[in-house]
């Protein structure tokens, strides 16, 4: 599968992260939907460092229909907040 992390850059995960990487956004979600601000920094940095420790960084030039798109760590948080609603970022 393929994640990108907005102004990073997309990595190749096995999608035996899939499960893991779903888990986190749910808890993201409940997070936000609890407005349980304090937590949602380190479930969101457990988010993108799960991505770059086990993914495979893509080539620049190397074009890929990303399955999941995660926000760019530079976003506001009250910004990044506002796309963990409902069934959050990753699908399914």
């Amino acid at each position: 599968m393929i994640v990108r992390i907005l102004d990073e850059g997309q990595y190749r995960l096995e999608s035996a992260y899939l499960d893991r990487l779903n888990e986190i956004d749910n808890m993201l979600v409940a997070v936000v939907a609890g407005e349980s601000g304090h937590a949602f920094e380190p479930l969101f940095r457990q988010m993108l460092e799960l991505v770059r420790d086990n993914g495979e960084p893509l080539a620049d030039d190397e074009l890929i229909t990303s399955d999941v798109i995660l926000p760019s760590p530079a976003m506001q948080l009250a910004d990044i907040k506002a796309l963990f609603t409902g069934e959050g970022v990753v699908p399914g």
